[in-house]
């Protein structure tokens, strides 16, 4: 069997990594950058920690901020149309998985005016050519969305969102600056950080797993694990274990794919708006306590990773004790256990969408619509 592994070109990490990146562009002998970032980043001056280096080195750049929190067709439309006015020839997203999200479909589509329909690039698009340079800033601890081949857009006409995955989007730079990601507030901090462990306990058990995602995957449950809660806790201690935890399950989850419990978060996101990373974190205890007799011993290393002894157990012990830590942790982190917008009369789109969903075949167990709608029940 041959797997394939996508990475990007480079990436930098550290605190200040953020100083690298009017050299890189300079270097590559790039003229203007269009900079795409949501417009709270923009607001209140996140943004700014990069713009304001390019305005230091004398850089020329426009500012795309037309970016929801789950980016929608039209958000993707509006900055292709932005980034032709613009003159620009290269591309910086700052920001979460919406920002970088939207720029790789923006990137894809210049490069690749046929696919002009952003709901063509749905599943695997035979896309002929790399997005323009695009050097991705993450501003929270959790899409990973800078090491990537995968991207999420939001139809709001259909209510779904859909899964566009292409090894041409992936970033060319990966700036990943804790630094960044300090000014956070508690419950994206604890969101995002519980979609990144969602994201390392997926992409273990996924079907597609083997040994090099495995050990990427596991060194990331224990890196999330450790530095969560103190990231959450009080702002800057864990954030550098963040930073590089998301990135790591970043490099492994986009070459292996994930499962259910993402396919039922996105269907969540494109009905209530639910945050991405709340969803996850709902639904990862449900489903992996669906899952656990179809994954070995996997979930002896998942508890192990995230502190507990396992020495002894059976595996029905072990199994238990890795979905009662997860879900200690977002206990811990203050995300909810039940969505209270949640509405029986929704749930047969619910599964049928989730059903539908591009991370849904992944799963180490098969399901069905009807299995899936009682697994959103338990969220009532």
């Amino acid at each position: 069997m041959v797997n394939r592994f996508v990475l990007n070109g480079v990436s930098y990490h550290g605190r200040g990594a953020v100083g690298e990146i009017p050299g890189i562009l300079r270097g590559k002998g790039f003229r203007k950058a269009f900079v795409a970032s949501d417009p709270d980043l923009v607001k209140f001056k996140v943004t700014d920690k990069v713009t304001s280096l390019l305005d230091k080195a004398g850089f020329p750049y426009e500012v795309y901020s037309d970016i929801k929190p789950n980016p929608t067709i039209e958000n993707v439309l509006s900055g292709v149309e932005a980034y032709k006015k613009s003159g620009a020839d290269c591309m910086i997203t700052i920001g979460g998985g919406s920002s970088m999200d939207t720029g790789k479909a923006i990137g894809i589509i210049i490069n690749n005016p046929e696919f002009a329909d952003v709901r063509s690039l749905e599943g695997v698009a035979p896309t002929k050519n790399r997005t323009v340079f695009t050097i991705a800033v993450p501003t929270t601890a959790g899409t990973a969305a800078e090491a990537t081949i995968n991207y999420v857009i939001t139809d709001v006409q259909k209510k779904r969102k859909f899964v566009c995955v292409d090894v041409n989007d992936i970033p060319d730079v990966a700036i990943v600056d804790p630094d960044m990601m300090s000014t956070m507030p508690r419950g994206l901090t604890a969101a995002t950080g519980m979609d990144a462990l969602t994201h390392a306990i997926e992409g273990y058990i996924t079907k597609a797993a083997w040994e090099l995602s495995d050990c990427l995957n596991l060194e990331a449950i224990r890196l999330i694990s450790r530095s969560l809660r103190s990231a959450v806790a009080n702002g800057t201690d864990g954030r550098d274990g963040m930073a590089l935890g998301q990135f790591v399950t970043g490099m492994a989850f986009s070459n292996v794919g994930l499962g259910i419990a993402h396919s039922m978060a996105h269907t969540l996101g494109a009905v209530y708006d639910t945050p991405h990373g709340v969803a996850c974190a709902m639904m990862l205890p449900i489903v992996m306590e669906y899952n656990a007799e179809n994954t070995g011993d996997k979930y002896r290393d998942i508890a192990s990773a995230m502190g507990v002894d396992t020495t002894g157990m059976a595996p029905e012990q072990f199994r238990a004790a890795a979905v009662a830590a997860v879900r200690q942790l977002s206990a811990d982190v203050g995300i909810p256990a039940k969505l209270a917008a949640l509405k029986e009369e929704d749930l047969d789109f619910l599964a049928r969408s989730a059903y539908a969903d591009a991370c849904r075949p992944g799963n180490p167990k098969e399901t069905s619509e009807a299995e899936l709608k009682e697994l959103f029940r338990k969220l009532m």
